[in-house]
């Protein structure tokens, strides 16, 4: 199976990239988790792709690697704001709808999507699932040129879309899968909530760490998708 793992930064996959490029391990003397990324290695064609912040980037980069290379399944890995109190901060999830929230025109207090325009498409899904025997949980998210962080924008946001996550690469992801015919999930992590902003509020390190760990934990499931 060719997998290719995508994300805006290498800091939000730095550890998997590493463990996946370096997993030669003695499975006498190493981990368990080491010797079945060992063994994910052998069974599977591995790669990865930094794009960039923002869909802009993510849609370019993704464009051109898809024009000259085919994939069984892409992952989108990165961390998340949340507009949901009842996810928790680290807590990885699995977006199953994302939309350009932005992608439109405005009409005095009315927004108009460029669905409603007729120019084009604003939502999407993921074309493959994780498992429910995963036990991850699914949310949806916008993507957003402008992350938010004043109460009225996000009020407004939310009684239109009502959306539970937001990331800055999500939908774009989604698009360029679907453009090239390529089976795509999407994961995050949540690092903040949607609010002011509030740097000191933010669980950066802790969302990184479960999000790199659960990537590696498809492999080494016994219910895993990918044996």
């Amino acid at each position: 199976m060719r997998i290719l793992f995508v994300a805006a930064t290498e800091a939000e996959i730095g550890k998997l990239i590493a463990d996946l490029r370096f997993a030669v391990y003695d499975c006498d003397q190493g981990t368990h988790i080491g010797c079945e990324l060992r063994d994910a290695l052998n069974r599977h064609q591995i790669s990865s792709l930094i794009t960039g912040v923002g869909m802009v980037a993510t849609a370019y980069k993704l464009g051109k690697h898809f024009a000259t290379n085919q994939y069984d399944l892409a992952i989108n890995l990165g961390v998340a704001g949340s507009f949901d109190r009842d996810i928790a901060l680290g807590e990885v999830v699995e977006v199953i709808a994302d939309h350009f929230s932005e992608l439109g025109a405005e009409d005095d207090e009315s927004f108009i999507t460029i669905d409603q325009l007729g120019f084009g498409e604003s939502a999407f899904r993921p074309t493959y699932a994780l498992p429910d025997s995963l036990g991850i949980r699914k949310a949806s998210a916008v993507t957003v040129n402008t992350v938010h962080g004043n109460e009225t924008s996000i009020q407004k946001l939310s009684r239109r879309i009502s959306p539970q996550l937001e990331s800055m690469e999500g939908a774009a992801f989604f698009y360029a899968c679907k453009q090239a015919g390529i089976p795509c999930v999407q994961i995050r992590a949540v690092s903040n909530y949607v609010e002011k902003r509030n740097r000191d509020g933010w669980q950066i390190g802790l969302a990184i760490k479960n999000l790199n760990t659960f990537a590696e934990d498809i492999f080494t499931r016994k219910d895993s998708p990918l044996k």
